[in-house]
């Protein structure tokens, strides 16, 4: 399908056509994903909300992006409910709101969204726009895990790891935060290092580190530096010396 043919039936926009063309030409993605968002394509109405929201491909615009995710909303989108609730807990083209954010945070949860429940049960764990419930926050992370969502299960394990809201379990942390490593999770992969230090199995401790600095954010991976310029083990030091090495060019 050309770029003409699209603009005037923007209901076929497909995600394998928009990759291609962003990839391709930025600048007409735009245009297209306007356009299908314009008539209510929901896929195109995230996708333009998220490229406007990391200044992505387009001038960063978070009102506008907040804009767009509420339209995919008040249609019972449940990402557009979860989105809106991102941009009302962090102030993103609208001044933060825990209430709303919380709000928003269920409705879209009630739909089986992973992010949605994850959202909202940290919500409740921290007891922001809601009264803080830890117990009731660990039934909705355990309902995110359930649909394989990585860093709610690292969450599950500090639940066990330490006794929060539940009898401590140590055999059960350390399964939940391999499961979590084993998802992808950055944080989970570095909880799984973690007590893989503690256990003396330093090779795989510095494998999961290995991954986890791949896609750790930058603030995280400052924090991982420190804390691993502390250790006693030269294996994981010289892991240190990795992210100090790469942040400038990360940067």
């Amino acid at each position: 399908m050309n770029i003409e043919s699209l603009m005037s039936s923007p209901q076929l926009l497909s995600p394998h056509f928009v990759g291609a063309l962003l990839q391709s030409d930025p600048a007409a993605a735009a245009q297209v994903l306007w356009r299908a968002a314009c008539e209510d394509n929901h896929y195109a109405q995230l996708l333009l909300g998220q490229m406007l929201l990391d200044g992505d491909r387009v001038e960063r615009n978070p009102r506008e992006a907040l804009r767009w995710f509420r339209r995919a909303a008040d249609a019972g989108v449940a990402m557009g409910m979860n989105m809106v609730g991102r941009c009302l807990e962090n102030g993103w083209g609208a001044p933060t709101d825990f209430e709303q954010a919380a709000s928003w945070y269920l409705r879209a949860a009630e739909q089986e969204l992973d992010w949605a429940l994850y959202n909202y049960a940290h919500m409740l764990a921290n007891g922001r726009g809601v009264a803080r419930d830890r117990a009731q926050a660990l039934q909705w992370f355990k309902r995110a895990a359930a649909l394989g969502h990585a860093r709610s299960m690292n969450f599950i394990g500090q639940y066990y790891e330490f006794g929060w809201e539940v009898e401590a379990d140590p055999a059960a942390a350390v399964d939940w935060y391999r499961r979590s490593a084993e998802g992808g999770d950055f944080r989970g992969q570095c909880s799984y290092a973690s007590v893989l230090t503690d256990a003396g199995r330093i090779d795989e401790a510095a494998h999961w580190l290995g991954l986890a600095i791949q896609t750790a954010t930058p603030a995280y991976l400052e924090q991982l530096a420190v804390t691993l310029e502390a250790s006693p083990h030269a294996r994981l030091r010289r892991i240190a010396a990795e992210i100090r090495a790469e942040r400038p060019q990360r940067s």
